[in-house]
Parts: structure tokens; C-alpha cells; sequence
């Protein structure tokens, strides 16, 4: 069986999260890897569990306004993040696929729908 082709940024956009209760496989680090290049500022957590990113949402209602619409994006997709607002304006979002602990296609897919959204300061 050939190697399924590598994902683009358009391809994680439009994909759409697999519901997931374990037992999938996480990716390599180098699937990882390549994954990252695609997205803009998202990078491993220490323990290479997870991605995050961070952003200055410029105050506590756009940071609350942007929470939103990711978490309309993350209900759809049936994936949910891990959402922090502190100093009320510094907004940080971390993707793991808990089910299996680390990470998996669906992780990069919601990231990359949530940069779709744009810059959480022009919302």
C-alpha cells in the first residue's frame, strides 16, 4: 500500500476532525515536524505532547469574542482545546488528542482552522 500523500495546508483546513476514543496512533516526530512547517507560530510543548500557540488578543472581551469562535470551530469538529486567558489580554491555546495522549491529525486540522480565523485584535 503506497504512503497516503502529505497533508497541505489547504488539506488540514478542509479536513474535518476523526472522532477519537483511543487507539489511533500518534504521529512522529517527523510528521510533526511537517506538520508545524505548515502552520503559523504553532510549536511543540516541552514534552512534544502537544502544540501551542499563543497570541495578544488586545483585551479581555476580543480575547473572550476569540475564545468563542474557537470553540464554535472545536464543537463542530468534535475536538476541544485547551483554552487560557491570563493578564486579559494573553490568549495561548493547546492541542493534544487526550484519547491517546499526544498528537494526531486532528490536532493539526484544528489548528489550522483556527488560524483561518485571523488575527483575534481585527475580529
Amino acid at each position: 500500500m503506497a504512503d497516503a500523500a502529505p497533508p497541505t495546508l489547504d488539506s488540514l483546513k478542509s479536513g474535518h476532525c476523526k472522532p477519537c476514543e483511543g487507539g489511533v496512533p500518534t504521529l512522529s516526530r517527523g510528521e510533526v515536524a511537517e506538520r508545524l512547517k505548515l502552520l503559523t507560530e504553532w510549536e511543540t510543548t516541552d514534552d512534544g505532547d502537544a502544540i501551542r500557540r499563543e497570541w495578544n488578543v488586545g483585551s479581555f472581551s476580543k480575547g473572550l469574542a476569540f475564545f468563542d469562535r474557537v470553540g464554535e470551530i472545536a464543537e463542530a469538529e468534535g475536538h476541544h482545546p485547551d483554552l487560557h486567558l491570563t493578564g486579559y489580554r494573553h490568549a495561548a491555546i493547546v492541542l493534544k488528542t487526550h484519547a491517546v495522549g499526544g498528537l494526531t491529525e486532528n490536532d493539526f486540522i484544528l489548528a489550522a482552522k483556527i488560524d483561518a480565523l485571523g488575527d483575534p485584535r481585527e475580529a
